[in-house]
């Protein structure tokens, strides 16, 4: 029960940080989930969480780590492979080495082999939090590739480089030829294990075919469960590394996948979608974990009288810098070095993408998993020398570097995005083009029959471009669009109220029917002013005249409601029409053609509860979903027309194919049901 209860808990609160996201976009996910497991570790004392770090590496790295290796570009791979294995070895021994001998100067009681071990875990980096910060900021494409290459493989170094530096802190004794020897033996028997259960995973799955087991479920279960079996194979069989066999196997899977073509369409899709939840999830908890585990571990430091707990902050603040700063010299003698060497055929060194490959080093859960694995004594039987200490300094390291690159990326990005720090994508730039060329299809098809389900599929065409075009504004233009959308708003509620007001003094309606919708008019606009009371009355009002007007009220009643609805009707199109004539008079906007669309859905839901039986929505459902196949097509020969155009790449395509084809195979999902 307790364990259940734990899931529930770390996935309520993967939840609540990617709500929260949203709202604080400028904050990475990574940073907002590990601040919640902070907080919920401190304040909530009844549910605590305990994984090991073989457990760990085994149910969230694994996976994770298979993922990355099936999904990284083979080419891309193959043309940085000389930088990505610098990064995984050569900087992960310089980092292990000179961080090491200025951990130990720094602070005197870490030995020099525990330095070596603090030092080695935190030379792995981890891609997510970065991911999610390039979301929002241009960052060059080829830092970014080699920040997810290395990651593939410095886990495993960082793990390795760490584990011989506590065992030589436990046992006293350090061989570097036996050490030599050892690494590579784990690294080689790891690649090729991984390989070779790989390959036999994939001959199973094809025995199975041919055996007539055609089930897409089940090979997608096969693939979702292929890391776990590799790694067990090539950690607890051989002794190897698993990180390496897990990654050796993701990119052989890629390999066979891409050979497979069309034969394993549908059990592609099915695997895709399945890994992009479980991605989601592992992502997430990961990061919540690891706040989850940082309260308990600098527990015993914090409340150690013997260290200032400033004097740590300073020792993080150094360490930090140090293990950053390596990492930039580093890029910089690389480049430099490749440049030379290459004749000028590569990028001359450059500070700037030197101090961009620095902060993008962010250190993540690998980090906090490794150094939580430190044993409690050598053996001797003294105590491990300044676990606690280790722990904190590794933990507040990785905060640092979280929130260093959160704060200076965005900084140093903006010169490189033509100043400005967001761009819309170009994905989304063609999406949008895509889904007003099925508008234009779908006007094209109108008839008098269909006239209102065209009408209905074209305002939620409308709707999902406005949405792109909102999501893509950079800040400022969003509090500019906002404030215009308010403005326009404000203008349609007075023309309404106007309206009302005349037929009072006309003698049209009842003065209590019209006070009653002047009053709704006025919830509305408290609404706009973010009034929460009322937003609360607004869907309180909508509940009674859905349900008790229409259901339990009497005839006079009833007959009250029929004429509210004809006069709000007739209000919004008076509406419609000052707001058309602002438009006339050179107030042509986004904001504003947002608001006139907003009144012409509502009168068109009024008349659709007025006209509409069971059967009659039926048929427009059905003509609807003609539409949306034609405007598939238009959508598809559109893409095939870019393409050979040359306006856009294969990937591109790809990516926009995608799109149409996850909406297609939702209409095909539902025809089904």
């Amino acid at each position: 029960m307790d364990l259940l209860l734990s899931i529930i808990v770390l996935l309520v609160l993967l939840l609540v940080s990617n709500i929260i996201s949203h709202y604080l976009p400028m904050i990475p996910t990574a940073l907002t989930q590990i601040a919640l497991g902070i907080l919920f570790a401190v304040f909530v004392k009844e549910i605590s969480f305990e994984l090991e770090a073989e457990w760990f590496l085994l149910l969230f790295v694994a996976p994770l780590l298979f993922n990355d290796g099936r999904r990284f570009p083979r080419e891309e791979l193959w043309r940085m492979r000389w930088p990505i294995l610098a990064n995984a070895f050569i900087l992960v021994f310089l980092t292990t080495i000179i961080g090491g001998y200025f951990i130990h100067w720094l602070i005197p009681s870490i030995p020099l082999a525990a330095a070596f071990a603090l030092a080695a875990i935190l030379s792995p980096t981890d891609p997510v939090a970065v991911n999610g910060i390039a979301e929002r900021i241009y960052l060059p494409p080829v830092i970014l590739r080699l920040v997810r290459g290395e990651s593939l493989i410095n886990d495993a170094s960082g793990l390795i480089a760490f584990n011989y530096a506590v065992a030589a802190v436990v046992t006293g004794y350090f061989s570097l030829s036996e050490a030599a020897l050892d690494f590579v033996y784990v690294v080689s028997a790891g690649a090729v294990s991984g390989i070779i259960v790989g390959l036999l995973l994939v001959g199973l799955r094809r025995s199975l075919r041919r055996q007539g087991i055609v089930d897409v479920t089940f090979y997608s279960l096969l693939q979702l469960v292929s890391p776990f079996i590799i790694y067990y194979a090539a950690e607890g069989l051989l002794h190897a590394s698993g990180v390496i066999a897990v990654v050796a196997a993701g990119i052989i899977h890629s390999s066979v996948k891409e050979r497979a073509g069309i034969r394993n369409a549908d059990e592609q899709v099915v695997t895709e979608h399945m890994w992009s939840i479980i991605l989601f999830v592992l992502n997430g908890v990961v990061f919540l974990l690891l706040g989850l585990s940082i309260p308990s571990a600098m527990k015993e430091t914090v409340e150690n009288p013997a260290i200032s707990n400033w004097l740590i902050i300073g020792y993080i603040l150094a360490i930090g810098l140090v293990i950053m700063l390596i990492r930039m010299i580093w890029t910089y003698c690389y480049m430099g070095i490749e440049f030379v060497l290459s004749k000028g055929g590569t990028a001359k060194p450059s500070v700037k993408v030197s101090i961009l490959t620095g902060l993008t080093g962010v250190r993540g859960a690998i980090t906090m998993a490794g150094v939580l694995s430190l044993p409690y004594f050598v053996a001797s039987g003294a105590l491990f020398p300044e676990r606690s200490l280790t722990i904190m300094l590794a933990g507040g390291i990785i905060l640092l570097t979280l929130v260093a690159a959160a704060i200076l990326l965005p900084m140093f990005s903006k010169k490189d995005s033509a100043g400005s720090t967001v761009q819309i994508p170009p994905y989304d730039q063609y999406k949008i083009r895509l889904l007003w060329a099925a508008v234009k299809k779908i006007e094209e098809e109108t008839t008098e029959e269909n006239q209102a389900a065209a009408f209905e599929l074209v305002g939620e065409y409308k709707r999902v471009i406005e949405q792109i075009r909102y999501d893509n504004r950079e800040d400022e233009r969003i509090n500019e669009m906002e404030q215009e959308l308010m403005d326009y708003r404000i203008t349609g509620l007075r023309t309404e109220r106007k309206y009302l007001r005349e037929c009072i003094n006309q003698g049209q309606v009842s003065p209590e029917i019209i006070s009653r919708l002047l009053k709704s008019l006025d919830l509305r606009e408290e609404v706009l002013a973010h009034s929460l009371l009322s937003k609360v009355m607004i869907v309180i009002g909508q509940f009674k005249r859905k349900y008790w007007y229409t259901d339990r009220a009497s005839a006079n009643q009833a007959d009250d409601y029929a004429k509210m609805q004809e006069l709000q009707m007739n209000a919004a199109r008076a509406a419609i029409d000052k707001l058309s004539k602002i438009r006339e008079n050179g107030g042509d906007s986004e904001s504003l053609n947002v608001v006139i669309r907003e009144y012409e859905r509502f009168i068109e839901k009024w008349k659709r509860t007025q006209t509409d039986d069971m059967r009659t929505r039926m048929m427009r459902d059905e003509q609807k979903e003609e539409l949306r196949f034609k405007a598939l097509e238009v959508e598809r020969s559109t893409i095939q027309g870019m393409y050979e155009e040359g306006q856009i790449n294969r990937e591109t395509a790809k990516y926009l194919r995608r799109f149409i084809n996850d909406v297609e195979s939702l209409l095909l999902q539902e025809t089904e049901e």
